[in-house]
């Protein structure tokens, strides 16, 4: 491939990726509200007039309007540049970094992420269609594509897919029952669970291992930091989907290579 064409396809993935974060805007304002993503059309959150296309630009028209409605004036969320932006990025990065193949699949891990993250930061909840419906295409995927679990076989990768559905999902529920029964409330919500689930479908158990502990990591230092500068309180409840996603993300792209070095730093020998 010449190095025109490289940048050329680098930015059409770009490009798809704001349009794919767009849509991705529709699913965290509806899915939550159980709406059609469908219909009706874009429209103002605020004054529910219709946005036409040239006023729903990916990334362009939020700058171009200074991030409010052409019709009410009333501001527009910033979440709606943000996703795009980060969407169009990840995209890009899934682009340059795995083989063909694992492309548009890795498009819908980050795709899925992505809006479990803004709905769980805005609701406090994730729904089933991402949880269940993402464990459910993860298995098929796994057994239609064994690559996507490093494997060679059919039966391999839906093996592997099916442990990282049992593992990932088992050891948050035993975590969430076992901090509901110390601490006399809800420590975790399920859909955290069944995302966790969702992620060992499509990436094995390893990556739910690795995922859990990141994202403990995570958690952990973002609730004490808010704690410390008074924004929460030390019994705040704080949507725990978002670190999971984060964590996710960091294994998709980099976590084999850090649990490698990881364990090379420990041992002194590389590991196999």
């Amino acid at each position: 491939m010449s190095p025109e064409l490289h940048v050329y396809l680098g930015v059409l993935a770009f490009v798809f990726g704001a349009v794919v974060g767009s849509f991705l805007n529709v699913c965290v304002h509806r899915l939550p509200r159980e709406e059609s993503i469908v219909e009706p059309p874009s429209h103002c959150p605020h004054c529910n007039q219709r946005i036409y296309w040239y006023d729903n630009v990916p990334l362009v028209s939020y700058v171009a309007l200074q991030g409010r409605c052409r019709h009410c004036r009333k501001r527009i969320s910033p979440r709606y540049f943000v996703m795009e932006l980060l969407t169009a990025m990840l995209f890009l990065l899934v682009w340059v970094s795995f083989d063909e193949w694992l492309i548009p699949i890795y498009w819908v891990i980050v795709a899925g992420l992505l809006v479990a993250t803004f709905i769980d930061f805005e609701h406090y909840i994730i729904p089933n269609g991402l949880t269940i419906g993402g464990t459910a295409l993860g298995l098929v995927l796994s057994i239609l594509y064994p690559p996507l679990q490093r494997a060679d076989t059919v039966a391999a990768a839906g093996l592997q897919s099916l442990l990282g559905v049992i593992v990932g999902g088992l050891l948050l529920l035993v975590i969430a029952l076992v901090g509901e029964k110390i601490f006399k409330k809800e420590a975790m919500g399920m859909g955290d669970v069944k995302l966790m689930a969702a992620i060992g479908a499509f990436m094995g158990w390893q990556a739910t291992l690795f995922t859990l502990f990141v994202s403990s990591i995570l958690g952990g230092i973002v609730g004490l930091a808010l704690v410390l500068i008074r924004r929460k309180g030390w019994q705040s409840r704080l949507p725990y989907g978002p670190y999971i996603a984060f964590a996710a993300m960091i294994w998709l792209f980099c976590g084999p290579a850090i649990v490698k070095w990881y364990f090379t730093f420990l041992t002194g020998e590389p590991s196999s």
